[in-house]
């Protein structure tokens, strides 16, 4: 049985005499790919509720009506039962608060536990024909918000937001030492370390990467930023603040000194985006776990 999402919608006149293949991919932005997995495994196409080829001319007022195949889930992707928290849910879309120490995909280093793995089990306790579709992706030890698609369709539309910039990412740190100039941007290309397979640098032929970033507290020891992203590139945030000789709190890959963290102090406090198929305007925040808020308090009391 298909349970996978419907979507209907009214030619207008500015779209009549134009082909459904033309309506499908070009104003609805369905993708060659996804059209023949919605004709081949599963799917359907309809106008005015009789099945039809991407061949026919639609007419001013037709109705057209395309639900999605099932998805399956990638091989070797595991479920396995594990908590964690929604912040929001519909049939297009899960944002999770991940916990710090959760990896968001399986590697070779973390195979099992990761939250890839915790969300197929609850898509299959709950009858959902899908596999994992992250949107943005955090570190392990970085914990906050994360956007997951529900279908390749929901993936491809927030894919070009966040291409865009319309996905909007704020993250919150605990930098060491007092950060000068207090508010400013680091635009530093980053690449891979030669001698490592998850380490980051800044490198002249690295990928372009911009950090914007604004203190909220300091004193002579630590500073508690707010940054906002214009790129995402693999350990950004940790990679430009080690350069300019403020590793974060607990960041030992980077220069950082534990503090009493068992990871790096980094919080995504907050996501916002347009909702690709309701147009409503998303806001979600999220206040950072105990360890994080123990040393803000810390650094607040000292200020």
């Amino acid at each position: 049985m298909n349970n996978q999402p419907t979507f209907v919608w009214r030619v207008e006149a500015s779209s009549a005499d134009t082909s459904l293949r033309a309506f499908l991919r070009v104003q609805k932005q369905i993708s060659k790919k996804m059209l023949a997995s919605i004709k081949y495994h599963g799917g359907s196409i309809r106008v005015n509720g009789e099945e039809k080829t991407v061949r026919t001319i639609l007419k001013e007022g037709d109705e057209v009506i395309v639900q999605l195949s099932p998805e399956t889930p990638s091989k070797g992707l595991i479920p396995e039962a594990n908590s964690f928290e929604i912040i929001f849910e519909d049939e297009h879309f899960l944002i999770v608060n991940k916990a710090s120490g959760m990896a968001t995909i399986p590697s070779r280093e973390y195979p099992q536990g990761t939250l890839a793995n915790a969300v197929l089990a609850y898509y299959m306790k709950h009858n959902i024909q899908a596999t994992f579709h992250p949107v943005n992706r955090l570190d392990r030890g970085t914990s906050g918000l994360l956007v997951i698609a529900k279908h390749r369709y929901a993936h491809d539309q927030m894919s070009k937001q966040q291409k865009e910039g319309r996905l909007k990412r704020r993250y919150e740190a605990i930098v060491q030492g007092v950060v000068e100039p207090p508010d400013g941007t680091i635009n530093q290309p980053i690449g891979r370390k030669p001698d490592s397979i998850i380490e980051r640098m800044v490198t002249p032929d690295g990928k372009p990467a911009v950090t914007h970033y604004r203190t909220r507290v300091s004193t002579t020891s630590l500073t508690y930023v707010r940054i906002a992203l214009e790129t995402g590139r693999t350990h950004q945030i940790r990679v430009h603040f080690s350069s300019i000789g403020h590793p974060l709190a607990g960041d030992e890959l980077y220069g950082g000194e534990s503090l009493g963290l068992e990871r790096q102090a980094l919080h995504s406090y907050k996501l916002s985006f347009t909702h690709p198929f309701t147009q409503e305007s998303m806001v979600f925040t999220a206040k950072p776990p105990s360890d994080f808020s123990r040393l803000l308090t810390h650094l607040e009391k000292k200020d």
